[in-house]
């Protein structure tokens, strides 16, 4: 098990959200909740409040950029095997709808490729309170063994 699923099943959502932005601070810019982590599957939510708005009043891209990086990363993280390393390589993204709510970020992983090295293409998909999909990215993550 990775020490990042130890870490989310020891420490709980809570506990575990505080300490991913304590080890990468950058995430505590949208205020994530990490609420659900095991192999192949993350999601985290992010409140809506001015500190992640734009000029026209809806969530900025880069928070939601910002959503996608942690969501993957995560679920990067416990899906490799023990002792591989990974590293966000890029990203290509789509704003399919105003964000203007909270905000629920999703990456699957079923059907890659964890157990070699190399590219993988990670999708994330971001929904509003309503449901609707506001978001979309691939996030390729470079996967050392």
């Amino acid at each position: 098990m990775s020490q990042a699923l130890a870490a989310f099943n020891g420490f709980g959502s809570e506990g575990f959200s505080a300490i991913v932005c304590q080890q990468a601070p950058f995430f505590s810019t949208i205020a994530p909740q990490i609420t659900e982590l095991r192999p192949e599957y993350a999601e985290a939510s992010f409140p809506f409040r001015k500190e992640v708005t734009n000029h026209i009043g809806t969530v900025h891209a880069i928070a939601l950029c910002s959503a996608a990086e942690l969501v993957a990363g995560l679920m990067t993280d416990v899906s490799i095997p023990s002792g591989a390393r990974w590293i966000p390589q890029g990203m290509s993204v789509q704003y399919l709808a105003k964000a203007k709510t909270d905000m629920r970020a999703i990456a699957e992983g079923e059907g890659i490729d964890w157990e070699t090295a190399g590219e993988k293409k990670v999708p994330v998909s971001i929904y509003d309170t309503e449901g609707q999909k506001v978001f979309s990215a691939e996030v390729t993550m470079n996967v050392k063994l």
